[in-house]
C-alpha cells in the first residue's frame, strides 16, 4: 500500500491509507470507528491472505483510500496524549474530524471523478457529518455498523466494549482487553495482524504492548444516546446504505432503520442491508465478502445512476 500525507484546515497532519488499480475513473474512501486505525480495521496484513481487506477488495475495481482521523493509526496526536488521561475532556469529536474527513475527500477528489465514502462504527458519524453540512459531490454513502440514536443506555453500550463511562481524553488498550473484545471469528493470525498493526502504529506506547485511543467517539456516542447525535440524517441528499450485521449489539436494527428512515433520499437511491450472522466486526468476520460485495455492488448501482 501507499501512504500520503495530507493536511486538514487546521494545519493538522493526517495519514491516507492507498491501494489502487491502475488508471481507476471512480474511488472509495474509508473511514474507521472509535478504537482501530485505518489500517488495522480495512488492510490488516495477515501474512499471506488479503480476504480480510477490504481495500484490497474495493481496489478489484475502484481506487481504494483509508483515511487515519488525527489521534488515530498515523496521523498526527492530539496534545492530549502527552498529559495523563484524566488532565483532559475527550480531544477529538466527530464535529472535528470533519475536516479531516474534508481533507482526504478533497485529496481524492482532485484525483479521481468518482468518490465514494464509506464509514464504519464511529466513521458513519464523521462521514455523517461531513455528507450532512458540507454538501460534498459524492457518488455515494455507506454507513455501515452504524450508531445513531441508539435506543440503549451508553453505560450499557460501553459495557459491550468493556470500557467505563466516564470519559478521559483516552483509555489505554491492553492486550487482554482487546481479546476480549473480539468479534465471531477466533483467527489468531488476523488477531496479531490487528494489535501489532495497532501498537506500531502513532497510537503505541513506547516500551509497552498497549495503545491509545481518544475518546471522543464515545463522547459523541453518549450525545446520540441522549438524543443528540452529531449529524442529522435527513440533511443528507447522495444515494446511500445503511448496512449492518444481523448479530451486532452496537448497531441494533432498530437504531439503523431509524437512521434508513431519516434519509431524505429518494427511495431508489436508499438501501437498507443486514447479513445474517454479521456482528459489529463483519468486515473481519465469515461475512466479510458479503459485505464488501454487497458494498460495491451499491457504489455499481450508484455510478448508474450518475
Amino acid at each position: 500500500m501507499d501512504s500520503h500525507d495530507i493536511t486538514a484546515d487546521d494545519g493538522t497532519r493526517l495519514n491516507l491509507w492507498e491501494r489502487s488499480p491502475p488508471d481507476p475513473d471512480a474511488a472509495v474512501v474509508f473511514l474507521h470507528g472509535a478504537l482501530t486505525c485505518s489500517r488495522a480495521l480495512f488492510a490488516p496484513p495477515v501474512p499471506g491472505d488479503d480476504s480480510y481487506s477490504w481495500l484490497h477488495a474495493a481496489a478489484e475495481e475502484r481506487a481504494a483510500f483509508a483515511l487515519d482521523v488525527r489521534g488515530y493509526g498515523d496521523s498526527e496526536r492530539p496534545p492530549e496524549f502527552d498529559e495523563p488521561p484524566e488532565a483532559n475532556d475527550p480531544p477529538v469529536r466527530a464535529n472535528d474530524a470533519k475536516q479531516d474527513v474534508r481533507a482526504a475527500y478533497e485529496y481524492v477528489a482532485d484525483r479521481h471523478e468518482t468518490v465514494h465514502l464509506v464509514g464504519v462504527s464511529w466513521g458513519t458519524m464523521t462521514g455523517g457529518v461531513f455528507a450532512s453540512e458540507n454538501d460534498p459531490d459524492l457518488a455515494s454513502l455507506t454507513q455501515c455498523a452504524p450508531v445513531y440514536l441508539p435506543a440503549y443506555e451508553f453505560e450499557a453500550g460501553l459495557a459491550a466494549l468493556g470500557l467505563e463511562p466516564d470519559l478521559d481524553a483516552y483509555v489505554v488498550e491492553t492486550r487482554a482487553a482487546v481479546e476480549d473484545r473480539k468479534g465471531d471469528e477466533d483467527d489468531e493470525e488476523l488477531f496479531e495482524a490487528v494489535w501489532r498493526t495497532q501498537v506500531e502504529s502513532g497510537q503505541g506506547i513506547d516500551g509497552e504492548d498497549a495503545y491509545v485511543a481518544q475518546t471522543g467517539a464515545f463522547a459523541d456516542v453518549r450525545d446520540a444516546c441522549d438524543g443528540t447525535p452529531p449529524y442529522d440524517a435527513s440533511e443528507i441528499d447522495v444515494p446511500t446504505l445503511v448496512v449492518r450485521g444481523s448479530a451486532d449489539v452496537i448497531s441494533s436494527r432498530e437504531d439503523a432503520t431509524r437512521l434508513y428512515d431519516d434519509l431524505e433520499v429518494a427511495g431508489d437511491r436508499a438501501v437498507y442491508t443486514e447479513l445474517d450472522g454479521g456482528d459489529h466486526y463483519v468486515m473481519h468476520g465469515s461475512r466479510r465478502r458479503a459485505l464488501y460485495d454487497a458494498v460495491s455492488s451499491f457504489h455499481a448501482r450508484a455510478e448508474r445512476l450518475q
